[in-house]
């Protein structure tokens, strides 16, 4: 994976712990997966098997979502895709 393609959070509302596990997990996602369902899917079952299965991940170049503030939430935008990580907000 290039560098350029690598994510970057923009925006967090984690722990560092919490931080570190979703790059981690986004950069693997990425180096497994080509496609955007498949990247969310794998960030999603990793984040429920080790946070509990409270999580909602948005993979993607153009979507619309709404959804309201949960205290652990991070945005990742690596070139041309946006992640959101999204859990309930007991945890973290």
């Amino acid at each position: 994976m290039s560098e350029n393609n690598k994510p970057v959070i923009k925006n967090v509302d984690m722990v560092d712990e919490m931080q570190r596990e979703a790059l981690d997990c986004a950069n693997q996602a990425l180096e497994k997966y080509n496609i955007e369902k498949d990247i969310a899917a794998y960030i999603k079952r990793e984040f429920d098997k080790k946070y509990g299965t409270t999580w909602h991940c948005i993979v993607g170049r153009n979507f619309g979502s709404y959804v309201t503030h949960a205290s652990t939430a991070i945005l990742l935008k690596p070139s041309g895709k946006c992640f959101i990580i999204r859990g309930h907000p007991s945890i973290g």
